[in-house]
C-alpha cells in the first residue's frame, strides 16, 4: 500500500491511532514522511475522498467531547473512554487542522472544495469556543483562518474577520508583538469588507481604537502603517479616532507625539477626496485652533504646538503649501488682531512659525504682496501692548529672518534688527521682553548671511551685561558664547572684557559660569604652556583680583584635574620665584621658555598679586581634592612640593593677606609636611586672647580637625570650662597638668567660641562628632555643671568678682542642649542623649521657673534681675528645643515634658515674656504630626490626639495671656504681639493642615478672641456716628488687628479661617445684634483684601440667614441697635454685591 492511500485510509475515527501516527512523522524533521507531498500528489479525486473522511473524524470526535467541555473535565479528571480524552481529542483537531493548512497551500483552481470549506467552519467553531490556555491548536486555526482570507476562496470575509479579530486580540495579551503586529497589517484589508455601522463590529471598532493608546503600535514602523490605514477606513471613523488621540494627548512624551504627527501627516499624505477633507477639517484644523485657543498653561497646548511645528518643518511641498493656507486663513488673521492677549500671543507663536502662509497657485507679484502684508503685521505685533505678545513677536521675526534672510531686501532686515537691539532690548516694562531679544537672536546667529550686520549692531548692547535682571543678563551672555562659536564676531567687541569680569567677580552662580565659559580659553589657553597659564593667571589678577578667585572656582568645569594640578605646581614655581629673586618672575619655567608666547613678568614687590595667587592655589586644590584622593600617587607628589616651600613661604609671605590663604593651604598638607607650622597651631589657639574674631582662630581649627587632631583642641575646650568652674575643694585633676606645660589662665568665653566655630561649620564638625564617646561624654558633663553657675546669678543680689560672668555661663547652658542634640543625632539607638535634655527642662522647672513669679527681696524690694534673667534663660532653652523637634529627634516622651514645662511656664506671672518662644514650639510638635493625607490622619489618630489636644489648649491659654496684657499694659501688650507675630504665622499655617478635632479648635479659638473683642468696642458705643465699618486690619481693636493680620497672610490660612466662622454660624454660636455685627466687621476686612471669595460668600450667607432675627427690634427707633442693624445690612449688600 501507497503511503497516499495509507494515510487516506488512516483518515477515520476507527484508524484515528494511525493517523495521530502520520501527523507526528510530518511534524518530526529528521523522517522523509511528508503531508504536503503526500497531498499535492493525490488525484483531485483522492483530495475530496480524503476531506470527506477528515470531515466525518471531526465531526465524530467533536460529537464525543465538544470544546466547551475540554477545560471542565482536564480540571475534574474524570476517568473517562481514551476517545474522550482531552489531550487525544484536541490532538485530532489539531491533525485535522494541519492537513486542512496543508490542503489550502495545494488546492487546484478546479478543485471542489465543498467539504473543505465544511471543514473550516467546524475548525472555525472550535477556535470560538477555543479555551484560552490551548495557544498551539488557536494558533493552528487561525494560520487556516488567515490562509483562507489570502486565497481569497468561498465566504473568506467570515475567516478574514476572525483572524484579524484574533490578532488584534492578541497584539494587547502578548509581551512581544511585534509579529502579530505584522500579521495584522497582512491582514488589514479585512477591515474594508466590514460594516463599520454594524453592532457586530463594535467590538473590532473599540480595539481599533485602543491601538491608538498602545506605544507599541505607534513606535512599530507595521504597527505606523496600520494606524496611517485606519484614517481611510470609513470617513465617520476619522473624528472618533481624532478625539481617541487628543485625549490621551497630555500624558504623551516629545518622542511619542512626534511619532502620532508622523501618523497624522502619513494619513494626509495618502488620503484623497472625502477622506483629505475630512483629515484636514476635523483634525489639522482643530490642531490649529487648540494652539490659538487653549491656555498655554494647558498641558495640551504644547503637544499640539509640536504637531504643528511638525507640519510647519515640511513646508515646500505645493500640496502641504496649499493646505496650510486654506486651513489658517479664516483663523489666524482674526487671531492676531483678538481682544485676548493670550490668543494673540499664541497666533503669534503660529504666525511665526509658519511664514510665509502663501496661496501656491497666485502669481509673484500676488506673492511678494501677501509677504509684505505679513511682514507688516510681524512688526505691528512687535508693538503690542502686552509684554506676553511682544516676546512671540521677536521670536517669530527672528525665525523669519533666519529661515528667509536671503530672500527678503535688505531695508526690511535691518529695519527689523533696529527694531530688536535699539527699541525692544532697552524695553523698560518688561524684562521678559528684553530677554527675548537676545535669546532670539541666537536663532539669527545660525545663518550666517547675518553675521555681518549683527558684527555692525552687537556691540550697541554692550551695556545690557549690567541689566537689573538676572535672566536678561544670563540671556545676553548665552548671546555672546554662541556669537563665539559660530564666529560671527569677536565676543570682545560687542562687550568688553573689563565689564566681564567686573560682573564675573559680583554676580550670581548662573552669570558666572557662563562669563567664565566665555573667557576660558582666553585666561586658561590648556594647549598652551604651563608658563603661558602663569603669565595669564597673573594678567587676570592685576585687572581683578576678585574676578580671578571667581574664575577659578569654575575652573574644574573646564579642565581636567591633571591640567588643574600642573597649574597649581606652575603657581608654585612662580611663587619660589619670587622668593628666589625678590619677586622676579623672568625665571618662571625655564624648560619651556622657548615655546612660550609670554614676555618676562617682574613682580617687585607687589603682595596683593602673591596673595591672590596663594588664595587661587587654595582655589584650585579645593576643586581637586576629591581627585587627589583617589590617586596616591599625584597626592604625594603634591603634597611633597608645596611641603619643601612651606616653610620658606610662612617666613617671606608675612603679610596678613598672605597669611590667611597659607594656613588654608597647609590644611590640606598632612602635619608632618609642615612640621614648624603645625606644632604651633595649638600653642597659638591655647595663647589667643577672649574677644578674637573668626578670621583669627578659624583657619587654625580647620587645620587641627583636617590634620586629625580634633581630640586635643576638644580636650583643651574641656579643660578651660572645668578650670572656670568654682571649685568645690582643694582636689585639682593632676592629669590635666601633663598635657599642659607652662600655666595659662583658664579661658572659657575663648572655649565657647571655639566649640561654636566646631559645630557651626560642616566639615569640623564631621571631624568632632568621628571622635569616640569618651571625650564628648565628658565635654558635655562639664558643660552640665555650668548650671550652678547661672542658678548662682539667678539667686544671688550681688554679683561675685570670682564667679564666671552670666553669658559664658547661658552660653555653656545652651551648649550642653547642642551637644546632647548632636550626640543623640550620632546614637544609633537609645535616648540617653534626649533624657539629659528632659534634664535639663526638669532643671529649669525646678530652679528658673519659680523666678519668673515677681517676688519681694529681704528690703522689701523687687528684683530687677532675676525675672528677666530667668525669662531669658526658660526663652533659650525653648529655642533650643524647638530646633531639636525641628530636626526630627523628639519622641512622644520628649514632646510631652517640653509641653508639660510650656503650660508650666505660661501659669508663671511672667510667663507672657516667653510667649514668642513657646509659639515656634507648638508649631513644630504640630507639624511633626501633620498628616500627607487623610487615610494617615485616621491611622495617627490614636497616637496624637492627647499631644495635640495638648498644643490646643496652650494655644487657647496663649491667646488669652496676649489679650490680658493688652488690656493691663497695652504698650507692652503690642511690642509682645509684634514679637509673637512670626511664630502665631507659621502655627497657623500647620493648624490649617487639620479640618478635624483637636487642631480644628485652634481656629474656633482665634475667632472667639476677635468677636469677643469687637463685641466689647460695640457694647460701649454711645453714639450713631461711633457705628463704622472697618476698611482694613489696622482699623480693627488690637489683638484683633495682629490675628487678622496673620490670617490675611495666607490664602489657605484665610480659607480654614472662613471655615471656621461659618461653622460657628450654623452652630447658633453667634446670639446676638452686636456679635453678628463683629461677625460682619470681620468679614468686611476679608473682603478689602479679596482672598477666598467662595468662603466669603459662604460665610455671609450664614450670616443673612440670621440676621433677620433682629429686623423687629430694631425698626422702633433710631437707638444704637438701629443703626448697628443698619450698618450691618449695608456691610452684609456689599460682601453680597447685592
Amino acid at each position: 500500500m501507497s503511503k497516499r492511500e495509507a494515510f487516506l485510509e488512516a483518515a477515520c475515527k476507527e484508524n484515528v491511532e494511525d493517523f495521530l501516527h502520520f501527523i507526528q512523522l510530518h511534524k518530526d524533521k529528521a523522517h522523509p514522511f511528508n503531508m504536503e507531498e503526500v497531498v499535492q500528489e493525490m488525484p483531485s479525486d483522492q483530495r475530496e475522498a480524503l476531506w470527506g473522511r477528515l470531515a466525518s473524524l471531526l465531526q465524530d470526535i467533536l460529537q464525543e467531547l465538544p470544546p466547551e467541555r475540554w477545560e471542565e473535565d482536564r480540571e475534574e479528571s474524570m476517568e473517562v473512554e481514551s476517545a474522550e480524552d482531552p489531550k487525544h481529542v484536541m490532538a485530532v483537531v489539531d491533525g485535522v487542522t494541519l492537513v486542512a493548512l496543508v490542503s489550502l497551500k495545494v488546492l487546484q483552481d478546479d478543485d471542489n472544495y465543498s467539504v473543505l470549506l465544511e471543514i473550516a467552519h467546524k475548525l472555525h467553531v472550535v477556535l470560538v469556543s477555543l479555551p484560552v490556555s490551548e495557544a498551539p491548536l488557536q494558533l493552528h486555526i487561525h494560520t487556516l483562518c488567515e490562509a483562507w482570507w489570502k486565497k481569497g476562496l468561498k465566504e473568506k470575509e467570515k475567516f478574514g474577520r476572525t483572524a484579524f479579530l484574533i490578532s488584534l486580540q492578541k497584539s494587547f495579551i502578548m509581551k512581544k508583538p511585534g509579529v502579530e503586529i505584522q500579521r495584522l497589517w497582512s491582514l488589514h484589508d479585512v477591515l474594508l469588507s466590514l460594516d463599520y455601522t454594524s453592532e457586530d463590529n463594535k467590538q473590532i471598532i473599540d480595539l481599533l481604537l485602543q491601538c491608538f493608546h498602545r506605544h507599541i503600535y505607534i513606535r512599530n514602523d507595521d504597527g505606523k502603517r496600520f494606524l496611517v490605514f485606519l484614517f481611510s477606513w470609513n470617513v465617520n471613523f476619522i473624528w472618533v479616532i481624532h478625539g481617541t488621540i487628543k485625549n490621551q494627548l497630555e500624558f504623551c512624551s516629545k518622542t511619542m507625539t512626534t511619532h502620532i504627527t508622523e501618523i497624522y501627516f502619513r494619513a494626509w499624505n495618502k488620503a484623497s477626496g472625502d477622506f483629505l477633507e475630512q483629515i484636514e477639517s476635523l483634525c489639522i484644523q482643530d490642531f490649529i485652533r487648540c494652539s490659538i485657543f487653549l491656555h498655554r498653561s494647558s498641558p495640551v497646548h504644547a503637544k499640539v504646538r509640536q504637531i504643528m511645528r511638525y507640519f510647519h518643518g515640511r513646508k515646500g511641498c505645493h500640496k502641504l503649501d496649499k493646505m496650510l493656507y486654506n486651513l489658517y486663513k479664516p483663523i489666524i488673521w482674526k487671531a492676531l488682531t483678538a481682544p485676548n492677549f493670550e490668543v494673540r500671543a499664541n497666533a503669534t507663536l503660529l504666525f511665526g512659525e509658519a511664514f510665509p502662509v502663501l496661496d501656491p497657485d497666485e502669481n509673484n507679484e500676488n506673492i511678494d504682496e501677501t509677504i509684505q502684508k505679513q511682514l507688516d503685521t510681524a512688526m505691528s505685533l512687535l508693538e503690542d501692548p502686552q509684554p506676553t505678545v511682544r516676546s512671540n513677536a521677536i521670536l517669530g521675526v527672528c525665525k523669519i529672518l533666519a529661515k528667509c534672510w536671503e530672500l527678503l531686501p535688505p531695508t526690511i532686515i535691518t529695519d527689523i534688527l533696529k527694531k530688536l537691539v535699539m527699541e525692544l532690548v532697552a524695553d523698560t516694562s518688561s524684562p521678559d521682553v528684553r530677554c527675548s531679544v537676545f535669546k532670539c537672536l541666537t536663532i539669527v546667529l545660525d545663518n550666517a548671511l547675518s553675521h555681518p550686520l549683527l558684527e555692525k549692531l552687537l556691540p550697541t548692547l554692550k551695556y545690557s551685561l549690567h541689566d537689573n535682571s538676572e535672566k536678561v543678563r544670563t540671556a545676553f551672555l548665552d548671546m555672546l558664547i554662541k556669537v563665539k562659536a559660530v564666529r560671527a564676531a569677536k565676543f570682545w567687541d560687542v562687550c568688553n572684557t573689563d565689564h566681564l569680569l567686573a560682573r564675573l567677580a559680583i554676580d550670581s552662580h548662573s552669570v558666572s559660569k557662563r562669563i567664565v565659559d566665555l573667557l576660558f580659553k582666553s585666561f586658561f589657553p590648556v594647549n598652551e604652556s604651563e608658563k603661558e597659564w602663569c603669565c595669564r593667571c597673573i594678567t587676570l589678577i592685576q585687572m581683578n583680583p576678585m574676578a580671578a578667585r571667581k574664575f577659578y572656582q569654575y575652573t574644574y568645569k573646564h579642565a581636567a584635574p591633571t591640567q588643574i594640578i600642573k597649574l597649581m605646581l606652575a603657581i608654585r614655581r612662580v611663587l619660589n620665584s619670587c622668593i628666589q629673586t625678590d619677586c622676579d618672575l623672568t625665571e618662571i619655567n625655564d624648560s619651556n621658555k622657548e615655546n612660550s608666547t609670554a614676555g618676562p613678568v617682574n613682580l617687585g614687590k607687589d603682595i596683593a598679586v602673591v596673595s591672590s595667587l596663594l588664595e587661587i592655589v587654595v582655589i584650585l586644590w579645593r576643586s581637586v581634592e576629591k581627585a587627589l584622593k583617589q590617586n596616591e600617587e599625584a597626592q604625594n607628589y603634591t603634597f611633597a612640593k608645596f611641603g619643601n616651600v612651606m616653610s620658606k613661604y610662612f617666613q617671606a609671605f608675612e603679610d596678613e593677606r598672605c597669611t590667611v590663604p597659607l594656613i588654608q593651604l597647609a590644611s590640606f598638607l598632612p602635619p608632618a609636611a609642615v612640621p614648624t607650622f603645625s606644632c604651633g597651631v595649638l600653642s597659638r589657639l591655647r595663647k589667643m586672647e577672649p574677644g578674637a574674631v573668626p578670621t583669627q582662630y578659624g583657619q587654625l581649627l580647620d587645620c587641627i580637625c583636617s590634620w586629625g587632631q580634633a581630640a586635643d583642641i576638644l580636650e583643651l575646650i574641656t579643660n578651660w570650662l572645668t578650670e572656670a568652674l568654682p571649685k568645690q575643694g582643694e582636689n585639682a585633676t593632676a592629669n590635666r597638668k601633663v598635657r599642659i606645660q607652662e600655666k595659662v589662665d583658664a579661658k572659657p568665653d575663648l572655649a565657647l567660641v571655639y566649640l561654636d566655630y566646631l559645630f557651626s561649620h560642616t566639615s569640623t564638625q564631621e571631624k568632632v562628632l568621628a571622635l569616640c564617646q569618651r571625650p564628648l561624654k565628658q565635654l558635655q558633663r562639664v558643660l552640665g555643671k555650668w548650671k550652678s553657675v547661672l542658678y548662682t546669678h539667678l539667686s544671688s543680689t550681688t554679683e561675685d568678682p570670682k564667679s564666671p560672668n552670666l553669658e559664658t555661663a547661658l552660653k555653656a547652658f545652651m551648649f550642653h542642649g547642642r551637644l546632647s542634640a548632636h550626640l543623640q543625632h550620632k546614637a544609633s539607638q537609645g535616648r540617653d542623649y534626649l533624657l539629659s535634655l528632659e534634664h535639663m527642662a526638669a532643671w529649669v522647672t525646678e530652679r528658673v521657673l519659680p523666678f519668673l513669679a515677681k517676688c519681694a527681696t529681704e528690703d522689701g524690694q523687687d528684683s530687677e534681675k532675676s525675672q528677666p534673667l530667668a525669662a531669658q534663660i526658660t526663652e533659650s532653652f525653648l529655642i533650643l528645643c524647638r530646633d531639636v523637634l525641628l530636626v526630627g529627634l523628639g519622641d512622644e516622651t520628649f514632646k510631652s515634658q517640653i509641653l508639660h514645662l510650656c503650660s508650666l511656664i505660661l501659669l508663671s506671672e511672667a510667663g507672657y515674656l516667653c510667649v514668642p518662644a513657646l509659639l515656634p514650639i507648638l508649631k513644630e510638635v504640630a507639624d511633626s504630626y501633620a498628616p500627607d493625607n487623610e487615610q494617615a490622619q485616621e491611622n495617627q489618630e490614636g497616637a496624637t490626639t492627647v499631644i495635640l489636644g495638648v498644643v490646643a489648649n496652650i494655644f487657647q491659654k496663649i491667646i488669652e495671656l496676649l489679650a490680658r496684657r493688652l488690656r493691663k499694659e497695652p504698650e507692652e501688650g503690642k511690642k509682645l504681639c509684634q514679637l509673637a507675630m512670626p511664630g502665631l504665622t507659621d502655627f497657623l499655617q500647620v493648624a490649617q493642615t487639620w479640618d478635624r478635632t483637636p487642631l480644628s479648635g485652634v481656629f474656633s479659638t482665634v475667632f472667639a478672641v476677635i468677636i469677643v473683642e469687637k463685641r466689647h468696642l460695640l457694647q460701649k458705643i454711645t453714639h450713631p456716628d461711633e457705628v463704622i465699618t472697618p476698611e482694613s486690619v489696622e482699623d480693627m481693636p488690637p489683638l484683633s488687628h495682629i490675628l487678622l493680620s496673620v490670617i490675611l497672610k495666607s490664602p489657605s490660612v484665610s480659607r480654614a479661617f472662613l471655615t471656621e466662622v461659618s461653622s460657628s454660624l450654623e452652630s447658633e454660636a453667634i446670639s446676638s445684634l452686636n456679635e453678628l455685627a463683629a461677625v460682619l466687621h470681620v468679614l468686611a476686612v476679608v473682603k478689602h483684601t479679596g482672598q477666598s471669595k467662595v468662603a466669603l460668600k459662604s460665610a455671609a450667607t450664614s450670616v443673612q440667614q440670621q440676621l433677620h432675627k433682629y429686623l423687629v427690634t430694631s425698626e422702633d427707633s433710631r437707638d444704637i441697635q438701629g443703626v448697628i442693624f443698619e450698618s450691618s445690612v449695608k456691610t452684609l449688600n456689599e460682601i453680597l454685591d447685592l
